[in-house]
């Protein structure tokens, strides 16, 4: 079941967080993403933060009583029509989060498609997500949901 964050969730919230930061550090090969110190309620206190400054929400997926995954969109930006760039009204989804235990059962597509209803029912035109490069099955994801990469960072380590 999706359930709007609720702050009696905060703890299985971050534990999820905790979850998803260990295997983007497990994926990175240059070693740059870690889980220091203090990870666990900083990165909690500026995502709530930011969906305060930024229209977002947080949807959660309950099973038995227990969080076992979330997502997180918000929408920071207006219609730009510039010198260098015009684009709609966007939303970012900033986390998408399954527990290990729980993958594989459609939960991240729910989650998903809650938030694109989210998102599109606050004006956005289009839906954009980052996503660490060497997370292959989260890229196949996306692209299974019409998601296709528009920027690519590289990088070169020089010694």
């Amino acid at each position: 079941m999706i359930i709007e964050y609720n702050k009696i969730y905060a703890e299985q919230v971050k534990d999820l967080f905790d979850e998803l930061q260990h295997y983007i550090a497990s994926l990175d090969e240059e070693g740059y993403n870690i889980v220091g110190e203090g990870f666990r309620e900083q990165y909690f206190k500026e995502t709530m933060e930011e969906i305060r400054k930024y229209q977002g929400k947080m949807f959660l997926y309950k099973d038995n009583g227990k969080i076992v995954g979330l997502i997180i969109g918000i929408i920071n930006n207006e219609e730009i029509d510039c010198y260098n760039f015009k684009a709609p009204k966007r939303g970012r989804i900033t986390d998408l989060v399954v527990s290990r235990k729980y993958k594989g059962k459609g939960i991240g597509k729910q989650l998903m498609h809650y938030m694109e209803d989210y998102l599109k029912s606050n004006g956005c035109k289009d839906t954009l997500v980052g996503v660490f490069s060497f997370n292959i099955t989260a890229i196949d994801f996306y692209k299974s949901f019409g998601y296709k990469r528009r920027m690519t960072e590289m990088i070169k380590t020089n010694i």
